[in-house]
């Protein structure tokens, strides 16, 4: 089986949240299961390692356009060069017009490669154009919506010139959307089947409250068997604790409690024990109510913080930090993500919404237990017996939770046992990757040849 992935970003070449990791997992456990698979993503002026050129050339209503490659762990990696994205960082405020060149751009690419995959499976809205295109040139396809929230719109005078899709499809079955261009549409509209990266969110983006308007569609395509929900995995070679360069290594039993410590050092924090947090500073992760519940908070943990986003975010949380009991890092840090999820007890997760998540993965993994609301992925992958749940959506709610975390934090048995479990529970991209192919077989006719992927 052929399968090209597309996607916007992919570890450790590109990188902003969750996408770039799955874009880097999921083909990587394919290629064990013996899948031909590659990977194309844009090839941005910021991009990590240098790509060896294997084409340039012109390409019709985008212009001049050079392709790298990177071959690693029996994945191709390809990267499209286009003057949009000469520019510093990942993404920027013209990133419709910018991902509209890309969408053009990658099936000619391909094509003029030699490659023509069983399958092409585009992720997230900024590959909606290229999951359009592939269909109309008959290839089958597959979309997966990694946060719905997020849609590529733009005015649809402007935008319907930067596609190359026919008059027909800017209708209200096609890409058209409240007067707008939508590129998340285009994925959903134009691919065999579409898929999310846990099974509560496929179920919720079926409703008003969490479907960003698309929940008429998304209501449709489950009716036509067309919708479903895969749950992430976790990359647990990267994600081990007992390998982790980045922290003081799980050789024994005293592993977790040499990491709090070590944390507790770095930030000048009392004994109280530490409430984690690595997120986007975005309304979307609760970081609001995780602001507002502060004052609570502090009663019972140190808390510390690393994150960027939302500028108001980021002045509370630099205003906190004036509190001996928080500690907060804005931005990107990817060792003290490591730090963080091995010297925390707990970690907070007070997300509105949630896709997936991998956090809460990989604290579990490192003795960590989640506090989290009931929503998404978190559901999903957080049981009762482990982690803390909460329903409501309010500063109290989270208060709440965070407060029977700290009680039972004194009951050492029962936190020990609620480690033991969470740290046993199997993330691996095994069994996603094998749905995958389940699905991709499904929808091509096609066998990967590999025993492991008909088990």
């Amino acid at each position: 089986m052929r399968v090209v992935h597309v996607g916007s970003e992919v570890f450790p070449f590109s990188r902003s949240g969750g996408l770039g990791d799955v874009l880097a997992a999921l083909p990587a456990m394919q290629a064990r299961l013996g899948v031909e698979v590659a990977v194309v993503s844009p090839w941005y002026a910021s991009l990590a390692g240098t790509p060896r050129e294997v084409w340039r050339g012109d390409v019709f209503g985008v212009g001049g356009v050079r392709v790298g490659e990177v071959q690693e762990g029996g994945v191709r990696f390809l990267f499209v060069g286009l003057a949009e994205f000469d520019c510093p960082g990942l993404y920027h405020p013209d990133d419709v017009e910018r991902f509209c060149a890309f969408g053009c751009a990658v099936l000619p690419v391909l094509q003029a490669l030699g490659l023509r995959p069983d399958l092409l499976h585009g992720h997230d809205w900024q590959a909606g154009l290229v999951v359009a295109h592939a269909h109309l040139s008959g290839w089958r396809t597959a979309f997966t919506i990694h946060n719905l929230q997020y849609q590529g719109r733009w005015n649809l005078a402007e935008g319907r010139a930067w596609t190359g899709l026919p008059d027909w499809a800017f209708s209200a079955e096609g890409v058209e959307f409240y007067g707008d261009l939508n590129l998340m549409k285009a994925g959903l509209v134009f691919a065999d089947h579409v898929t999310t990266v846990s099974p509560t969110y496929a179920r919720e983006i079926t409703t008003p409250q969490y479907g960003e308007g698309l929940d008429g569609l998304l209501v449709r395509l489950t009716v036509e068997g067309r919708l479903s929900g895969i749950l992430n995995g976790l990359d647990q070679e990267r994600w081990d604790p007992r390998t982790d360069p980045d922290i003081q290594p799980y050789v024994d039993a005293g592993g977790k409690a040499a990491n709090g410590a070590a944390l507790r050092d770095e930030f000048e924090l009392d004994e109280a024990p530490i409430l984690g947090v690595v997120s986007r500073l975005a309304e979307q992760k609760g970081m609001d109510l995780l602001i507002e519940a502060l004052p609570d908070l502090v009663a019972d943990w140190n808390v510390v913080v690393l994150g960027g986003g939302d500028p108001l975010l980021t002045a509370a949380l630099t205003g906190w930090a004036q509190n001996p009991r928080v500690a907060f890092v804005g931005g990107l840090n990817e060792p003290l993500a490591h730090r963080i999820y091995a010297g925390a007890n707990v970690f907070a997760m007070p997300s509105r919404f949630e896709p997936c998540g991998l956090s809460q993965m990989i604290a579990m993994r490192y003795g960590t237990l989640p506090v989290v609301r009931e929503t998404g992925g978190l559901v999903d992958t957080v049981p009762h017996d482990v982690g803390f749940r909460f329903s409501g959506e309010t500063p109290g709610d989270l208060a709440a939770a965070c407060r029977e975390a700290r009680l039972t934090f004194e009951d050492r048995a029962e936190w020990r046992g609620r480690m033991e479990r969470g740290m046993a529970l199997d993330f691996s991209w095994e069994s996603p990757a094998m749905h995958y192919l389940a699905l991709y077989e499904r929808l091509t006719g096609v066998s990967a040849e590999s025993p492991a992927a008909r088990r």
